[in-house]
């Protein structure tokens, strides 16, 4: 679904997986919040037009290149500044905590700028946000597990700690929720 003739999103996307097991947590860990959003205004912004069920591959579709992504990147851009800032903020409100409560941020990996505009919306030094962005590229889905298994080998995460995961995605949709490791 990349298209590596265009020079404005192939250099923008890696290839990669990740997953996080869920199970039962002592009192007082797992998840405190969760913010959930869409604005399908947006949805010519990020979008991939052909190859689910309701438009299909066919030999039109890929003449008419409708089977590659699309996107809009400075719009993209500002709308993900705008909304990991404002979803973070969120999260932590319905946590009942601050900013100064955050020991790790742990970030879609979409853009540097986008995450350093967070850590700048949040207060937050560098060294309390998990990059990997560097070595990946946006691996999209998989951007925040990834990162948070990273940092767990990493040793950034210490039983206790506040985690806020913050991302966005296609439609455009965004999430953010704080969790006790």
């Amino acid at each position: 679904m990349t298209d590596y003739s265009d020079r404005n999103t192939c250099i923008l996307f890696g290839d990669g997986a990740g997953a996080a097991v869920l199970g039962p947590v002592p009192e007082g860990r797992g998840f405190r919040s969760f913010v959930l959003g869409a604005d399908g205004s947006g949805g010519e912004l990020l979008k991939l037009e052909a190859g689910g069920s309701r438009t299909p591959i066919t030999p039109e579709v890929l003449e008419q290149r409708l089977n590659y992504m699309y996107m809009e990147g400075r719009e993209v851009f500002k709308f993900a500044v705008r909304v990991m800032g404002s979803a973070a903020e969120e999260a932590l409100r319905r946590a009942g905590i601050g900013k100064s409560d955050i020991d790790l941020l742990v970030p879609h990996q979409a853009n540097i700028r986008i995450i350093q505009s967070a850590l700048e919306r949040l207060s937050l030094p560098e060294d309390k946000c998990m990059i990997n962005l560097h070595r990946y590229g946006n691996v999209s889905a998989a951007s925040i597990p990834i990162a948070l298994a990273e940092a767990e080998e990493e040793n950034r995460l210490r039983e206790g700690d506040t985690v806020l995961l913050v991302g966005f995605g296609g439609g455009l949709t965004w999430a953010a929720s704080v969790l006790n490791w």
